[in-house]
């Protein structure tokens, strides 16, 4: 055999050796079991009520003024563009790290104002040492910051924060973390495309 066509055939073939690898395990959280509360006031054991799932995960708190309405945002062109390819077996979750101000009854509004999917998406909240232990395993950090007092005294307070969106396998393993008000959104859905 001629010998370009023994090195196109062996290009090939790592081509398609490299093009079907694995994304690594970054975290395994199969093991883990967090109590936390869904939008809807129902106790969820997370990862375990997704699993079997592929899971893109946000992190946000709903009194954000920039970082967590573009993740949220950007959640929401992938549900889309995920629906659109015909993605099935998809689970997208936001947690938020101020459970003291992010009720249920909160996380209902913030998705009714965003006119979110729901048939696919889940907001969580819950104990903040539940979630804190949380955000540690995925390290994802989150420490209140700066507040304000407006002149009719209403206060606004800040979180700095980690910007990431996480995607877990349907074995409850993150895969990929990803800069959430910033992500490429066809990266995404093409790892995606790999897990399911």
């Amino acid at each position: 055999m001629p010998r370009n066509i023994i090195f196109t055939f062996i290009t090939l073939l790592l081509l398609l050796i490299s093009c079907s690898k694995d994304l690594p395990i970054v975290e395994n959280l199969s093991e883990s079991d967090y109590q936390l509360l869904t939008q809807d006031s129902i106790i969820v054991n997370f990862p375990k009520f997704a699993q079997g799932k592929v899971v893109v995960m946000g992190f946000i708190f709903t009194n954000c003024p920039d970082i967590c309405p573009l993740t949220t945002n950007n959640m929401r062109i992938i549900q889309e563009k995920a629906k659109k390819d015909g993605i099935r077996n998809l689970e997208f979750i936001a947690l938020s790290f101020d459970p003291d101000t992010d009720t249920p009854t909160v996380l209902t509004d913030y998705i009714r104002i965003r006119n979110l999917d729901r048939s696919n998406w889940t907001f969580l909240t819950g104990d903040k040492n539940v979630i804190k232990s949380l955000l540690k395993k995925v390290q994802v950090f989150a420490m209140p910051s700066d507040s304000s007092t407006t002149p009719s005294g209403k206060k606004y307070y800040y979180y700095i924060h980690t910007d990431r969106i996480s995607l877990i396998d349907t074995e409850g393993r993150i895969r990929k973390n990803y800069s959430g008000s910033s992500i490429n959104i066809d990266e995404i859905v093409s790892d995606i495309k790999l897990l399911n």
